[in-house]
């Protein structure tokens, strides 16, 4: 990355590749392509190890969920707009998703993977409940396609961007807009979240990319705090496995582990 010298190619699919991302542990690639397949690839190889015929005419959108179990497709094929559900390992197909009345165009989890995200080009965004897969609900505002979406780093943000020249924030909890949609002077084509949260980042046809410091936005609407899903486990072996945002951790005994959570500092000890 250094040099910005190509690594590696990997070849196989026969039309335009559309989508791309890493799993959990970057040994594994998934990509979406217009051939109407999704390839999981060993990264070291460069081989295909899963082809996935999706029954698609364009995988607009691929990824992982974040243990990398899962791998959700979303594209077109005449009139078909459903979000395909996928085991990441041997591609049998685990569920569908029906709802959206156009082709779907973008797709999100949420780090703790129990919600999936997906938005279309019918201008709705929906949430999905991934134990039942059932629809949790539907955000409306956009006037046109959602072309991307992205989850804040706390877990508690939706933004979203659309053609209709906006991009928007949203509650995740209860589906509801954040502010006044950010006006842009073209349709937005994509939306990403700084590390912090506090920044977003938009692209727009207008062949520039803008920043937004929204850090007051969320401050008003009280999510500017971390949403901690957190658990534990004592095995057998007195070790302690702890998950935190879906992200499991083993902790050995004899080992003391401080956390901050929410200002809230977690202190572990366990005996061996």
């Amino acid at each position: 990355m250094e040099t910005g010298k190509v690594l590696a190619r990997w070849t196989g699919h026969t039309e335009l590749v559309l989508s791309v991302c890493w799993n959990g542990e970057d040994d594994r690639a998934l990509s979406g392509s217009s051939d109407g397949t999704a390839r999981v690839w060993d990264v070291e190889t460069g081989i295909t190890i899963l082809k996935i015929n999706t029954g698609l005419l364009h995988v607009y959108t691929a990824t992982f969920s974040p243990d990398s179990t899962l791998i959700a497709t979303g594209g077109s094929s005449s009139g078909d707009n459903r979000i395909n559900i996928w085991d990441a390992n041997t591609g049998k197909l685990v569920a569908i998703l029906k709802g959206h009345t156009k082709a779907v165009y973008c797709l999100a989890w949420t780090a703790d993977g129990r919600t999936l995200i997906s938005g279309s080009l019918d201008s709705t965004i929906r949430t999905w409940n991934t134990s039942t897969w059932r629809r949790l609900a539907g955000l409306t505002g956009h006037t046109s396609s959602v072309s991307s979406i992205a989850i804040s780093p706390n877990g508690r943000i939706i933004a979203s961007a659309s053609w209709d020249k906006t991009a928007q924030l949203w509650n995740l909890e209860n589906g509801q807009p954040i502010g006044s949609p950010l006006q842009h002077s073209n349709a937005v084509t994509c939306v990403s979240f700084s590390t912090d949260g506090t920044l977003l980042a938009t692209g727009c046809n207008d062949k520039n990319a803008y920043t937004w410091d929204i850090s007051a936005i969320i401050k008003e609407a009280d999510l500017n705090e971390p949403l901690v899903s957190c658990s534990f486990h004592l095995s057998p072996s007195l070790s302690t496995e702890l998950t935190i945002l879906g992200r499991r951790k083993t902790i050995p005994p004899c080992t003391r582990y401080v956390y901050k959570v929410i200002e809230i500092t977690l202190i572990m000890c366990i005996l061996g």
